[in-house]
């Protein structure tokens, strides 16, 4: 996608200060009017964050001070909830992936919000994927060796995620259902809490999203990845191969980290927070920044693009969340 140039994004952001003041929007006053707020759906120390938090600090020269907000708990349906209550004027955003998207839109018995309705795309800032890591005492170097283990180990295994109803949940699900592998699932509050307990043999299998954190402790040895579930080798990890090189082609889940505010948030204020997105994106520092976290860059980074992946993931994963029963209270 071809980035807008810095003088024309001046002047996309001056054009947007000059349209009449919105109804919802306090006086006649410019967005914004003060702080934004930044809501991560999950504790520090996971992908989110690392995604999070280099966003917010890039904008304090592009739209202003960002203050950032984790909000762990319920796969990130009680952050979202936050968002999707808050004024639709811009200054309460959310960092939103597949969980608090498409996910919760099959998921939820009684939904607290409707993903597609209630909030509004503003871009695609990161596509992640996820891993399956090990702690090193489990005797498996690759993906196969540790279906087998499990497969002779009924419920002897278990792996810890970001909680039930998590894309790091249904990734093992699909694992378990392509392999025939025998695991646990256990939930957590966040990947971060679980890559802890995984690195101190709490807990033997993890499956996390991949970022900087997680390969580090890979090239350490204090876990070992044994795959990613993407179509292709990372372009920061590119030692660690897929799962589709490990013997098991349809194993492939993909998040897109999005920006998302609450519907009804007035389009010029929309369009002017995606500019400043893709303005930072365009630096080249955040860019090697963001790859050598295992983070890679979207194909499409608009409103649309959000809204058609949404539509997929509920598509895809609707058939293995019935066949699991997965229904969240």
């Amino acid at each position: 996608m071809k980035l807008p140039h810095r003088r024309q994004f001046l002047h996309l952001t001056a054009s947007a200060t000059t349209l009449p003041a919105f109804s919802r929007i306090a006086g006649a006053q410019t967005y914004p009017a003060r702080p934004i707020r930044l809501v991560i759906p999950f504790p520090p120390g996971g992908s989110f964050d690392a995604i999070g938090r280099p966003w917010a600090d890039k904008m304090k020269t592009l739209l202003g001070t960002v203050v950032v907000e984790n909000q762990g708990g319920a796969s990130g349906t009680i952050a979202a909830t936050t968002v999707v209550r808050a004024q639709p004027d811009g200054h309460t955003l959310l960092l939103a992936g597949a969980g608090q998207l498409g996910l919760y839109a099959i998921t939820a018995n009684r939904p607290l919000y409707d993903p597609v309705k209630d909030l509004q795309p503003i871009t695609v800032v990161a596509v992640t994927c996820y891993a399956i890591a090990v702690h090193p005492s489990l005797p498996a170097q690759n993906l196969m060796e540790l279906a087998a283990y499990a497969k002779a180990n009924p419920g002897k295994l278990s792996y810890g995620t970001a909680g039930v109803g998590s894309p790091n949940h249904l990734t093992g699900e699909l694992f378990k259902s392509l392999t025939g592998a025998d695991v646990v699932h256990v939930p957590y509050r966040g990947a971060g809490p679980a890559i802890a307990d995984a690195i101190s043999g709490q807990i033997p299998m993890v499956i996390p999203a991949t970022n900087g954190q997680l390969i580090e402790l890979h090239r350490t040895g204090k876990l070992r990845i044994l795959v990613v579930a993407a179509p292709e080798r990372l372009l920061g990890a590119p030692e660690i191969p897929t799962a589709i090189e490990a013997g098991v082609p349809n194993l492939i889940t993909q998040n897109l980290l999005s920006l998302v505010a609450p519907a009804g948030t007035p389009k010029a204020i929309v369009d002017q927070i995606g500019a400043a997105t893709r303005t930072a994106l365009a630096d080249e520092k955040l860019q090697q920044q963001f790859i050598s976290s295992g983070f890679e860059p979207p194909r499409d980074r608009s409103p649309e693009a959000v809204r058609r992946w949404v539509e997929e993931e509920i598509a895809r994963w609707t058939p293995i969340v019935k066949a699991i029963g997965l229904k969240l209270d």
